[in-house]
């Protein structure tokens, strides 16, 4: 930054630990936050206390202020005295710059052009592929190779903004949603700090439309989706498994028994005429299920209603599932 360069003054909105990555990288690199927005605290844990979300947690220890929570920014939307309320505060603040991860609320225009250098989203995935809510979970039950971050110039669409910079990322065999996570939250946040760098130095940020090719959009994951269809290919369960670790847990249903699967490996072979649901195998190794297609799933981590994850030899310990055990499948 040119020593007579004024501070780039950041305004920062988010949520989950995603986005804490990022807020963190930025606070540690100097730049200062001069408004937090962040969701509502919610019910939580198994009392269902109110708790704070994971950005304002850290902005509370960290001194930032203020923090902002309404419930809408939209004027004319639910919650108009909240949203006038929070914009009329942003706007007397007046930032530089405004960046966004996973904030969980719109921004209205008024909010987008409220900042002079507009707003920074930092989205998982390597757009146009995987636009919306939940762009890590699709990408990995879609069997993709790879993912990424792409930090976008935010306009009015749903992550349809002109894009800023862009890595691409290998999604691993083992890779969880939550492993992925990991890597993502902290790519994004050296890249979101490398942008903030840029523009502090007086150097702009040219933004690239994207393609009107490969569009895909990533629907939020509801528990809804959670049991496993075993009439599918296993290659394809596996790929689900994987995206629901560690939410919601992908399921499969013994008699009135909701077993949760953690990890699981498609296997070589075919497996008919074993009709799909079929326990093939149970032991130390993993169960065997028949899946559709004349494949098999080995499912290695298991849990039940109430215990705990645990890998296939003590789960059987507690719950045996000799071959012939039927599974639940679509009627």
């Amino acid at each position: 930054m040119p020593a007579n360069q004024p501070p780039l003054r950041v305004a920062f909105a988010g949520t989950p630990e995603f986005a804490r990555v990022a807020l963190e990288a930025i606070h540690a690199a100097g730049f200062p936050v001069v408004a937090v927005l962040t969701q509502p605290d919610r019910p939580a844990g198994r009392g269902m206390q109110l708790q704070a979300s994971p950005v304002k947690q850290f902005a509370q220890a960290s001194g930032l202020a203020p923090i902002l929570q309404p419930r809408s920014l939209r004027r004319n939307g639910k919650y108009p005295e909240e949203a006038g309320a929070a914009v009329d505060t942003l706007a007397a603040i007046a930032p530089d710059v405004m960046v966004v991860a996973a904030y969980g609320l719109i921004l209205p225009a008024e909010v987008l052009t409220l900042p002079r250098h507009g707003c920074l989203n930092i989205h998982g995935s390597l757009l146009p592929r995987w636009r919306g809510a939940a762009p890590i979970h699709r990408a990995i039950e879609a069997g993709d190779a790879e993912t990424g971050i792409t930090l976008m110039q935010m306009d009015e669409g749903l992550d349809t903004g002109g894009m800023l910079s862009m890595e691409a990322v290998p999604i691993g065999p083992d890779d969880t949603t939550g492993t992925l996570h990991d890597t993502l939250a902290a790519l994004g946040a050296r890249m979101v700090v490398d942008a903030l760098r840029k523009l502090a130095a007086g150097t702009p940020l040219a933004a690239t439309p994207q393609p009107e090719q490969g569009v895909t959009y990533a629907e939020k994951i509801g528990k809804d989706e959670a049991p496993l269809d075993l009439t599918r290919p296993a290659a394809e369960l596996a790929c689900q498994v994987r995206a629901f670790n560690p939410f919601p847990g992908a399921t499969v249903q013994v008699g009135e028994t909701v077993i949760k699967c953690w990890q699981a490996v498609p296997l070589a072979g075919s497996t008919l005429p074993h009709p799909p649901g079929t326990v093939l195998a149970a032991d130390a190794h993993g169960v065997i299920v028949a899946c559709g297609k004349g494949s098999a799933l080995q499912v290695t981590e298991l849990q039940k209603p109430g215990g705990r994850r645990q890998p296939a030899q003590q789960f059987l310990q507690g719950m045996p599932l000799p071959p012939g055990t039927r599974c639940l499948v679509p009627a």
